[in-house]
């Protein structure tokens, strides 16, 4: 089967490798239809962090379920599946408390392999996610959008539910990439009246207005906190979406925040450390980080693609072949797509 592989920083390719096999009774092995390429792919794209040369990459997909182990009851081959990038086992305590992202019962070494033709998913009975049907049954935009709820969707709205948006909420967003985009989607279904979305690149503003945020700020730093003062009368946010991971993202995140606001932090943290004496100051409370990407998708999320009320897939604006995974990389890196969608299979 062919999948992707990181070979070095700037250079993906397509390789020739084993299908994956059941390793274990609550494992299933997935035939992939669409899959991905994240933002946070490209921390290891750019050379920012480490990965091994030759590794199996990719945490997004959707797909066919073509063999399941012996454990597993809740899905069967033939099934439409999302694929989260999430394992949870449904069970442990922190799954049972609505985490699922930080189940304690998950596989060491790594997520990986969903830009791929098949995949090897742990957990399989409880953590996937079963969608009506067949692929065929949906159109190309549905698809997208179901494919926004194995990531970016799931961890848009992580970033509202830990902000605790409320109906009547003025809420900032944080980045204009798909995740900021699909935080902005979930402020809206949350009843925020007020949406304010920090961007600075045109197609990424318009998306963001179409999605329902009411006001847009390219600044950034102290200007982008003047901004939001300056529109919210002096007061700030009710609540602060965070979905970079800078330390200038989270730095202006707290200081648009009005005293008592919280911010929910998606971003994945490019430093170690923060300085949180703002919080104290101010009454700001943080909270945020791996998204609970079943428990929301089962909860809301994939009815609401289901029913038309999100349309979260428009944020795929390129397209590519598996064969063709270095230009969706390249698209990305350089800002010419938004996310680049990878079709696998028909």
């Amino acid at each position: 089967m062919k999948t992707a592989i990181f070979v070095e920083p700037q250079k993906m390719e397509v390789a020739e490798v084993p299908r994956p096999e059941l390793k274990k009774d609550t494992d299933a092995i997935i035939k992939v239809v669409r899959a991905c390429v994240c933002g946070s792919d490209l921390w290891w794209y750019r050379g920012l962090t480490k990965r091994e040369s030759g590794s199996a990459v990719g945490h997004e997909a959707i797909g066919i379920v073509e063999e399941v182990g012996s454990a597993v009851k809740n899905v069967k081959p033939g099934d439409f599946v999302i694929a989260p990038f999430t394992h949870g086992c449904g069970h442990c305590a922190a799954c049972l408390a609505g985490f699922d992202g930080n189940c304690l019962n998950q596989e060491s070494g790594g997520n990986g392999g969903y830009q791929g033709e098949y995949l090897r998913f742990t957990n399989a009975n409880w953590a996937l996610v079963k969608v009506p049907g067949k692929p065929a049954d949906y159109t190309d935009e549905q698809l997208n959008s179901l494919l926004t709820l194995a990531d970016v969707m799931a961890t848009g709205y992580h970033a509202a539910t830990t902000a605790e948006v409320k109906p009547g909420d003025t809420v900032v967003v944080m980045g204009d990439g798909a995740v900021g985009l699909c935080g902005v989607i979930a402020a809206k279904l949350y009843g925020a009246k007020r949406i304010i979305a920090m961007s600075r690149h045109a197609d990424r503003q318009k998306l963001a207005q179409e999605f329902g945020a009411t006001d847009i700020i390219a600044e950034r730093g102290d200007e982008a906190v003047a901004k939001v003062l300056e529109l919210t009368d002096g007061a700030g946010a009710d609540a602060v979406l965070e979905c970079v991971g800078t330390e200038q993202s989270v730095d202006t995140a707290v200081k648009v925040g009005r005293p008592g606001a919280i911010v929910g932090r998606v971003g994945v943290p490019q430093k170690e450390e923060m300085n949180t004496n703002a919080l104290f100051w101010k009454n700001i409370g943080l909270r945020g980080g791996i998204a609970s990407v079943t428990t929301y998708d089962r909860a809301r999320l994939l009815d609401a693609v289901l029913s038309g009320e999100i349309t979260p897939g428009k944020v795929f604006t390129k397209r590519f072949t598996l064969d063709e995974i270095q230009a969706a990389y390249e698209a990305m890196d350089k800002r010419e797509a938004i996310k680049s969608l990878l079709i696998v299979a028909k």
